[in-house]
Order: structure tokens, then sequence, then C-alpha cells
């Protein structure tokens, strides 16, 4: 590997689907490493000293790693969420933080919509029926249609967005929780706005959650959110884990107060095999896969390191940037 003292050089976090290094292998001016995972404890803030970029799978980032970095220049998230990297400290070294904007935005989208179809059918308890031939218990607990019912949306950013046209596709009553989404351009989606969550709950079929991990959406489901929901309705998050509280989520689905729920998150990731969730049946649950597909991979290797690239070209994507503002 050059050491020119004109090179730049990405520390690859994990894994890095080929197509991301293809992009790399085409400069003459860039070196990259790849650091696995299982040596990250070890590894991790050494492998920062000489870095000008970064790209983080769930790796944090925070000061901690910004104070053993004296050369970065950029920090980029394969994937969009940023909840583990601390945005402010990176600002006050004007280090730009990119995501992939919507790369996976499509897949997320559709792993949702397939965790509501999902939980509609029932589908973990009609394979089981199958697998232990109780073919004759299949009509005491029935599925019900995603056609005519009703749902809401929480966030309609790159993801809720498209989320929202796959609900009005499935002729749903869509409706859409989001402070920064006009009336008008949800109306333009087909769905309607709605500013109050607890007034809402008591009238939809379905919930689906596309907002980020805050401090105002954390425990935004809680035990007295759920209690307000039908105890026929179904809900999904695909978006972080700690926005529903996986203590009162159990209690509501154990209890008759809520049918099924499909988790693509988890507030601990993996998980705890002690989790009751794991044991329900009324449960779909998916090891935080909602973005990754080979295409989605693809896409999100290619926007990462096109988004390093013009970092260091010093035309920086701005409207990838989480903290634009360091541009003015």
């Amino acid at each position: 590997m050059s050491t020119g003292k004109n090179r730049k050089k990405i520390l690859v976090v994990g894994w890095m689907p080929q197509a991301g290094l293809e992009i790399l292998k085409k400069r003459d001016d860039v070196d990259y490493e790849i650091l696995p995972l299982k040596d990250v404890a070890a590894a991790y803030h050494k492998k920062l000293g000489d870095a000008n970029a970064v790209t983080l799978g769930g790796t944090p980032y925070r000061q901690a790693e910004l104070d053993v970095s004296p050369v970065m220049e950029v920090v980029a998230r394969l994937g969009v969420g940023f909840d583990q990297v601390e945005v402010p400290a990176l600002s006050r070294r004007k280090i730009p933080l990119m995501t992939t904007g919507i790369a996976n935005s499509v897949s997320v989208a559709e792993h949702a919509m397939y965790m509501l179809l999902a939980s509609a059918r029932l589908t973990k308890r009609l394979d089981r029926l199958v697998r232990e031939a109780a073919w004759h218990e299949r009509l005491a607990d029935q599925p019900v249609d995603l056609a005519g019912k009703s749902i809401l949306v929480v966030g309609m950013g790159r993801i809720g967005s498209r989320t929202v046209k796959r609900c009005v596709a499935f002729e749903m009553d869509t409706y859409v929780l989001d402070p920064n989404i006009s009336a008008a351009d949800i109306e333009k989606a087909g769905a309607r706005k709605v500013t109050d969550l607890k007034a809402i709950l008591p009238r939809v079929d379905f919930v689906t959650i596309h907002c980020p991990r805050s401090p105002e959406t954390i425990d935004m489901f809680n035990a007295e959110a759920l209690a307000c929901m039908k105890p026929d309705a179904f809900l999904v998050n695909t978006a972080r884990g700690g926005i529903v509280n996986e203590e009162a989520l159990y209690t509501a689905l154990t209890t008759g107060k809520l049918r099924g729920a499909g988790l693509d998150v988890l507030e601990r990731e993996p998980p705890d095999l002690a989790n009751k969730l794991l044991g329900l049946e009324n449960v779909i649950l998916s090891p935080h896969m909602a973005g990754v597909t080979r295409e989605a991979n693809d896409r999100m290797a290619i926007a990462v390191m096109e988004n390093i690239l013009s970092v260091f070209d010093g035309k920086p994507i701005v409207e990838r940037c989480v903290n634009r503002e360091i541009y003015g």
C-alpha cells in the first residue's frame, strides 16, 4: 500500500460489497483497508490513526473515535441511520457525516409491506399447521386483507414515502404522521395527514414505523400508546429499536390488546435469547435486514464510495450530508 503524502486512506469497518471496492480500484490516489468486525474491539482506534475516511455499518463513531482520528475528513455510513454517530462532535471539526440517501429506501419499504402481509396473513401460524398436520385447525383463527383497511405510516421521508405509495396501491386508507411533511404533499400521495398519535391509533388497523430514533421518538409506542390501538391491529417496525417499548409490546400481544407485530429491529441487537418476544407466534422477526438485499447492497456500496470521493475531490454531495450546515 502506497504511503505517498497525497494519497488518501479509507478504513472500511466490517463488510463492503464488491461494487464499492470496484469504484476504488479506478482511483490511483486512494488506498483502503478492511477491518473485519471481529477485530474492531482490538484494533479500531489504532486503525483510525491514519484514516482520511471511514465507512461504518453499525459500529459507533463518537468523540472517543474522533480523538484518535487526526486526519479524518469524512465519516460515511453504509446506510441511512446514524444514531451510533456523535454528529455534533463531527460538526465541531467540520467533518461531514454522509449517508447513502435513497439507496435502500425501496428495499425497506418492500420489507415493511412483507411484514404487514405476513402479519395479516398469520404466516407463522398457518405454516405451522401444515408442518404439524393440524390442517383441521386452519379456520379457528383467520387472516385478514390489507385492502379496505386503514394504516398509519409514522414518518414520510425517503422510506415512508415509498411505503405510503405501496399502501395506497394495496387500496388501504392511509394516514401519515410526520410534522415535517405538509398536508398538501401527503394528499398528493393519496394519504391524509394527522398530527395526534393517540387520537389516530384507535382508528387504524395497521401501523408501520419509518421515523428516526431520537429523544422525541424513543418509547413513542409505550404501554399508553399501545393501549390506544385496536385489539385486532398489527404493528410493524422497520425503523429502529427503542421506538417501540418491547415489554409493553409483549404485554399487549399476550393479553389480547394487540393481534400481531412485525419487527426488523430490536432494542438490543442481536437480542438476548431470553427476549420474550422471540417465543411468540404472533410476532414476525427479521435480523435488521429490511434494507439488505443484493440490489440495495450494491447501491449503498456505490453511494458510500461516491460520498467519500466527493469529499476528497472537494465537491461534496451535500444532499447526502447529515450535518450540511458545516458547508455554510
